[in-house]
């Protein structure tokens, strides 16, 4: 029986493999490399995080960003120069190459529970025994659209993640709902690509991160303001630095902190594709939506009571993401039974390990336990380190014990 199954080969799923590989720790991989970023983040974005802040990380740090852009003859800068999503996405198929060769690029489509562990069905009909899972899925089942639109056609309505080519909508009007990155991006590349579009948002201003100035901080400035994988400021580096700790705090106050830490923004290099160039509707809620001559039209309320309706060809749900256990469809309703949860979102040990003994979550499904830096890149450094560490003292003490038969014959 193999020892541990990763599925999901992402930032997170890599890292967690390229960890194992080096310590030694038997595995196998599936799932679609990069496919988030590939296959379902809209052409021509950048990151928000900074380039220091969106590698994926092996045990050495031997194939970092800053080397692969070096390699790729691309600029690259730690912070002030926005990484790419197409470079994002290569560098994550080149670490696959030099660091996860094992990936084997098929979807699992069943997971049940055996009496040691468990079954995996693969798409092409392979079956694979493991003694532990590492769930490591990221946002892939997790879009959330509002129940007042949700029942819209999926020609009329999408989510933000269902768009990779914005080229469809070329000419064509459109409404982004949202005041968060996704939406603010989407908005803005939609108006280059030469739609129709407009933003609409419940908040009644838009944030965006501040443009680095590139000139050195002052000591008071760093002290005040400390960088960190998730942006400056004290909390900011709590959040990116001390995830364990940030496990010990209670329940409640660890789901309240991720639901509002790190709100809606845009990054700053956004701001310039969309402020005057994108009309926004601020501090109005889509109430419903009705469907007359092919067309939607779109009800709001602003915050003042006031009402309004708004006609277009197409609207995108930029409104986020929402872990919710009942949505792992390809995990067995037995399994999905068994899992201690709040708020939707698994309860982890310090391990990363669920409340069903061998079944691991790693990426946003553990923002609840170990903090909003779960929800970015930075986080899978800590993730794979904790589970390498928790996998070698589980071999480590495997191996010690000596089985009855062999102890009985030696007396």
């Amino acid at each position: 029986m193999l020892d541990t199954a990763i599925i999901g080969a992402g930032p997170y799923g890599l890292s967690v493999a390229a960890h194992f590989r080096l310590r030694g720790i038997q595995f196998r991989i599936f799932g679609r490399p990069m496919d988030s970023w590939r296959a379902h983040m809209p052409k021509g974005m950048m990151l928000k995080s900074d380039g220091f802040a969106s590698n994926i990380y092996d045990p050495e740090s031997a194939f970092t960003l800053r080397q692969f852009c070096a390699e790729s003859g691309i600029e690259y800068a730690d912070t002030g120069i926005p990484v790419r999503l197409e470079t994002f996405a290569a560098y994550g198929l080149a670490f696959r190459d030099r660091m996860v060769p094992e990936l084997e690029d098929k979807l699992v489509v069943q997971v049940d529970r055996l009496p040691d562990g468990f079954l995996l069905q693969l798409e092409n009909g392979e079956t694979v025994e493991a003694r532990k899972v590492v769930l490591a899925v990221g946002i892939t089942h997790f879009d959330y659209v509002p129940e007042n639109l949700a029942k819209l056609p999926p020609e009329l309505l999408s989510h933000s993640f269902r768009h990779h080519d914005l080229e469809r909508f070329r000419t064509r009007s459109v409404v982004v709902i949202g005041g968060g990155s996704s939406a603010l991006d989407l908005a803005g590349l939609l108006h280059e690509t030469g739609s129709d579009v407009q933003l609409v948002s419940r908040r009644e201003s838009l944030n965006f991160h501040t443009k680095p100035t590139g000139k050195p901080r002052s000591w008071w400035q760093q002290l005040r303001h400390p960088q960190s994988g998730l942006g400056p400021g004290m909390r900011s580096r709590f959040y990116a630095d001390a995830p364990m700790a940030f496990h010990y705090l209670p329940e409640r106050v660890r789901v309240d902190v991720v639901r509002k830490a790190l709100g809606p923004s845009g990054g700053w290099f956004i701001r310039d594709k969309v402020v005057g160039k994108v009309p926004l509707l601020l501090g109005y809620t889509p109430e419903a939506g009705e469907i007359q001559n092919g067309k939607v039209h779109l009800h709001l309320r602003g915050r003042d009571g006031s009402e309004r309706e708004i006609v277009t060809e197409h609207i995108i749900a930029a409104t986020g993401y929402r872990v919710d256990l009942g949505r792992l469809n390809f995990v067995s309703t037995e399994i999905r039974a068994k899992l201690a949860a709040f708020n939707g979102a698994p309860v982890l040990s310090s391990t990363f390990e669920s409340s069903v003994p061998g079944l691991y979550f790693v990426g946003v499904a553990a923002a609840n336990s170990f903090g909003p830096v779960m929800r970015f890149a930075f986080g899978a450094g800590f993730a794979a380190r904790t589970l390498t560490r928790a996998m070698t003292k589980l071999l480590s003490r495997k191996s010690r014990l000596v089985p009855v038969s062999v102890a009985t014959a030696t007396k």
